[in-house]
């Protein structure tokens, strides 16, 4: 699902087991040809899993906890 307001490819991996997050969002990021991601998860692994990926892309990487989920933020491939 993308998310009009702000131009970011939103996508929803909560409730799937690993490593399908990290499958999602690297997909996510794929499509999205370098704008900005978002991911909502609801595993602390995921979140790292994810995290590290984007990390070793360049990205920056933002998340924040919302009730039993993470919402990640994955930032623009850098220039």
């Amino acid at each position: 699902m993308s998310n009009e307001a702000d131009n970011i490819l939103a996508v929803d991996a909560r409730g799937l087991a690993c490593p399908e997050p990290l499958m999602r969002a690297r997909s996510a990021m794929t499509r999205a040809k370098g704008g900005a991601v978002g991911v909502r998860v609801d595993t602390a692994t995921s979140r790292d899993n994810i995290r590290r990926m984007v990390l070793r892309e360049g990205r920056d990487f933002e998340a924040a906890a919302d009730g039993d989920s993470f919402i990640l933020r994955i930032g623009a491939k850098k220039v």
